[in-house]
């Protein structure tokens, strides 16, 4: 049997056993609390906070401003690569990929507007560099935008080993800021933080195993998590 694959049988034999029945149940649980040292199920650790009056600003188009846009030259959050098959990860800095996750993650809800990518990178190339609030001011109203979504890397380690054993588990940080263009204040912020663990660790990871699977997740993979789950929440809230 491949290595790792052993594991992910072993992982989901319990809910097999619960499934059998009460009969299997004294069975199930001395199983289950034996491996889950093994097991990862992990879920994203997510705060969030708003304006009291965001339902009320009538955001219905957003932009999402990446690190290119917002400062034509930006300095990279250092990132090394645990394995080659990492390396393709590594090529790609954090900041940008965190960007691209996040307007992935807003451009498959409806209800709302997203600027293109393209229309966005086109015309911040455009705008002279200047401080941080006026250079999202002026990228948002030449993009038609209500609102800007601004994001900022904190923490991007990838994991040492595979997907079914590791030495050391995938670390990731971020915050997401909305801006409303006109006003020029932050409406909605949600900062992501999790080192993923196994329900061995923290028994509340048992949340997340029907988005995730029972695997170890690379940098990407966690950072995906922690966007769709903030992303869901800003698009419940503003189009509510």
């Amino acid at each position: 049997m491949p290595s790792g694959l052993g594991t992910n049988l072993i992982c989901l034999e319990p809910f097999r056993l619960l499934s059998s029945g009460s009969s299997m149940k004294t069975a199930f649980l001395l199983l289950f609390f034996s491996l889950i040292p093994a097991c990862s199920f992990g879920p994203g650790n997510l705060q969030s906070k708003h304006s009291s009056d965001l339902d009320t600003r009538k955001i219905k188009r957003l932009a999402v401003l990446g690190p290119a846009a917002i400062f034509k030259s930006q300095s990279k959050i250092p990132f090394t690569a645990a394995s080659p098959a990492d390396a393709r990860v590594a090529e790609r800095d954090p900041a940008e990929l965190l960007s691209k996750l996040v307007y992935s993650a807003m451009a498959s809800f409806s209800n709302w507007q997203i600027v293109s990518e393209n229309e966005v990178r086109e015309v911040g190339e455009t705008v002279p560099d200047s401080n941080e609030t006026a250079r999202l001011k002026t990228i948002g109203e030449l993009v038609y935008a209500d609102a800007v979504v601004v994001s900022r890397i904190q923490r991007f380690r990838e994991r040492v080993g595979a997907e079914w054993g590791i030495k050391s588990p995938a670390s990731v940080a971020f915050v997401l800021d909305l801006v409303d263009v006109k006003r020029g204040d932050i409406v909605w912020s949600a900062r992501f933080d999790e080192t993923q663990q196994s329900p061995a660790e923290n028994i509340l990871v048992l949340g997340d195993i029907g988005q995730r699977g029972v695997k170890w997740l690379s940098a990407e993979q966690l950072a995906e998590s922690g966007v769709r789950k903030a992303v869901a929440q800003l698009h419940q809230i503003i189009t509510r």
